[in-house]
């Protein structure tokens, strides 16, 4: 039978919130007559009440209950606010159902929304015994339980949201109805509510906002030293500036609005600049902030760090140049001791200190060698007694040393023995062959700057239709004429060719040099061999000869292609360098002494007025092959014969200029204070300024 319940004038409605707020909701009157009831929810506050004893409810709880409990429909004593509730109550509450033919009781939370669906669950069950019976979870189980359910709808949700929320400037409206539709978000609403998740989403925007922010700062003040470094470099014009005065001083410099934008609203992360890309410049009011002030502070510091390792730089140079114990050539471990102190080593690396006494020695030992050069030309009359070879005996160099030792210039390179000692055969050898490549001043020999400043002034005839020509005095190239008969100048051009590189280079003394071979076996007056062609112009001559034959044959070769060259201008192959060469004729089985063509070799090399190589003295021996050494020590009597040559031919070219107007002898020394432009150009910038026609590199 149903239970009847009288509800006039009673009101209905649905809270969701908590008790005194009745009137925010909708309200309606419930309906006259009977209610049909099938169950009952006994529900027992146990939380702590202000103004409320647990014990009087419970005893009328315990009185509703006995009402109740004459309608024989089941009952379900429901414990609410558990998440508030107090171990007292909890305990006395399941005390009083056990005590009522054992209720069943579930403890829920409405704030926490714990056990509510199975308060109802568990009545419907007595209600349909047709139904399962419902597991009563406690309290806190189901919270740990439920706790666990919404941490994990909240990742998926948290994880939709980054997702698709890549920019700070989204909106709630426009994102919620992109996310509508995923079960990730229903899920986390239907546990938490939509309140919650929006509360998540704006959580997330404002994480984009402020890492947004935080890469802009972070830009700005990288940039920060870079404008410190542009504006205001000069420690003098900052060093006793407050940070405020340093603002201001900023705000003058002409290269202020490069840096920086001064902006109407701050501060500047607050304000729509953060999103505006394509200003990248320092907003000024970061400034203000602690971080821009320590960079500040960091840019003050290092400009006085590196004057100070300037004033230490300065010092230590000047201990060099007026220590006494640094000498020329002086190993940096012997002198650290004598100009390091304590001050040196604060400020600075070991290292720096060791490259600048590195160039301090550069400069004291070029000064050194300099003085030294001055040296050897005062004492100029010890070096006029050597051989025609200019190579002085081990007794000839300890002369020497013995005159110049007690010179202080002498004894400053006393570290550099060897240099010294390369000096002092260097000065030698200029001496006796005084050209540009042995010239102490080299490569800035006057010579080589006279020529250089000629040529620089106009192209000869002969260069622009002869580009690939080298001059006499450039001996990285050898043009070499090789004359001999019946197959002797080709054999010895295939066998000096099979020791050059791919490229047909030769290195002689460590020196890469460029061999151009013209072997020459017929009539020389013949065009096909011409000692100089177009494209060809030699540098010397090899003369070989095996016979008395061949010999004639080489004389003859030599007078014809010198009468050619009579009254002409280029005359230049008067004064080629010759060697004449004795090599074996194969199968010789005549009666022709190896001393009889040796006496008679010396006696046209006399004539020719050339060098005669004897193969006993020399080591070429009587055979038909020559080896590297010995082509070596060939090639190496060329270049000494060619720059004898060159010298002789610069100085006697004054006397060939029989077609200038004017005639000027200069003598200029090398290393001069003045410079050769100001005597020479006056004359070249005349209009009337023509090149010579006699050959020379350095005529006009």
């Amino acid at each position: 039978a149903a239970t009847k319940l009288a509800s006039a004038e009673k009101l209905m409605y649905f809270c969701t919130d908590q008790l005194g707020l009745e009137q925010d909701f909708e309200q309606k009157q419930m309906p006259d007559g009977k209610l049909l009831v099938d169950g009952f929810l006994l529900c027992v506050d146990v939380s702590r009440g202000m103004n409320r004893n647990f014990d009087d409810q419970l005893k009328f709880v315990s009185n509703l209950y006995n009402q109740l409990a004459k309608t024989k429909k089941p009952i379900v004593v429901v414990l609410t606010k558990c998440d508030e509730g107090v171990e007292r109550y909890i305990r006395d509450a399941h005390t009083f159902a056990l005590s009522k033919k054992n209720l069943q009781v579930v403890e829920t939370s409405a704030r926490s929304n714990v056990n509510i669906d199975l308060a109802f669950s568990t009545l419907v069950q007595l209600i349909d015994k047709s139904r399962g019976k419902t597991k009563i979870i406690p309290y806190f189980e189901a919270l740990k339980q439920q706790s666990q359910q919404i941490a994990a709808a909240k990742d998926k949700y948290e994880w939709l949201v980054s997702r698709i929320v890549k920019n700070h400037n989204e909106t709630w409206s426009n994102v919620s109805r992109k996310m509508q539709s995923s079960p990730e978000y229903q899920d986390y609403v239907y546990l938490e509510g939509t309140q919650k998740a929006k509360k998540l989403f704006l959580q997330h925007v404002h994480r984009l906002k402020q890492e947004h922010i935080e890469r802009r700062r972070k830009m700005y003040l990288a940039m920060l030293p870079q404008a410190f470094e542009a504006l205001i470099p000069d420690l003098d014009e900052i060093d006793h500036l407050s940070c405020v005065k340093v603002e201001k001083l900023l705000e003058t410099k002409p290269d202020f609005l490069k840096w920086f934008i001064v902006l109407e609203e701050t501060p500047w992360d607050a304000t729509s600049h953060i999103d505006n890309m394509e200003n990248e410049r320092i907003p000024f009011d970061l400034m203000e902030t602690q971080p821009a002030k320590q960079l500040y502070e960091a840019h003050l510091e290092k400009l006085r760090n590196e004057r100070k390792r300037a004033e230490m730089r300065r010092a230590f140079k000047e201990n060099l140049e007026t220590s006494p114990f640094i000498t020329p050539g002086k190993p940096w471990e012997e002198a650290r001791s004598f100009i390091m102190n304590e001050d040196f080593y604060m400020w600075l690396e070991e290292s720096v200190y060791m490259d600048i006494y590195s160039k301090h020695q550069k400069q004291i030992i070029e000064k050194a060698k300099e003085e030294f050069q001055e040296l050897l030309l005062e004492y100029s009359e010890l070096f006029y007694e050597l051989e025609l070879d200019a190579k002085p005996s081990k007794e000839k160099m300890g002369v020497i040393q013995d005159v110049l030792g007690e010179e202080q210039r002498f004894k400053a390179l006393q570290k550099l023995q060897a240099e010294r000692d390369a000096l002092i055969l260097k000065h030698i050898h200029f001496v006796y062959h005084p050209t540009k490549e042995t010239c102490p001043s080299c490569p800035v020999c006057i010579d080589s700057k006279i020529e250089h400043l000629i040529s620089s002034r106009f192209i000869r005839p002969s260069e622009r239709n002869q580009k690939n020509l080298l001059s006499d005095s450039n001996i990285d190239r050898i043009n070499l004429v090789i004359l001999g008969k019946d197959g002797l100048a080709r054999e010895l051009a295939n066998e000096i060719r099979a020791l050059c590189t791919n490229d047909d280079k030769y290195v002689i003394e460590g020196k890469m040099y460029e061999l151009s071979l013209r072997p020459i076996e017929g009539n020389v007056r013949l065009p096909v061999n011409s000692f100089q062609t177009p494209t060809f112009q030699p540098h010397g001559c090899l003369c070989l000869y095996n016979s008395k034959e061949s010999l004639s044959y080489v004389v003859e070769s030599i007078e014809k292609s010198r009468e050619s060259t009579i009254g002409r201008r280029d005359n230049h192959l008067v004064h080629l360098p010759l060697t004449l060469i004795l090599v074996n004729k194969r199968g010789d089985t005549s009666g022709e002494t190896l001393h009889s063509l040796i006496q008679q070799g010396q006696q046209i090399a006399s004539k020719l007025q050339c060098v005669f190589l004897d193969p006993a003295s020399a080591g070429i021996g009587y055979g038909r092959n020559i080896n590297e050494k010995q082509i070596s020590q060939v090639l190496k009597g060329l270049l000494d014969s060619k720059r004898n040559l060159n010298l002789v031919s610069s100085t006697s070219s004054i006397k060939d200029l029989v077609d200038v107007d004017l005639r000027i002898v200069m003598c200029l020394m090398c290393g001069d204070p003045f410079n050769a432009d100001d005597i020479l150009l006056p004359i070249l910038q005349s209009q009337t300024y023509r090149p010579s026609q006699c050959g020379s590199s350095s005529s006009v």
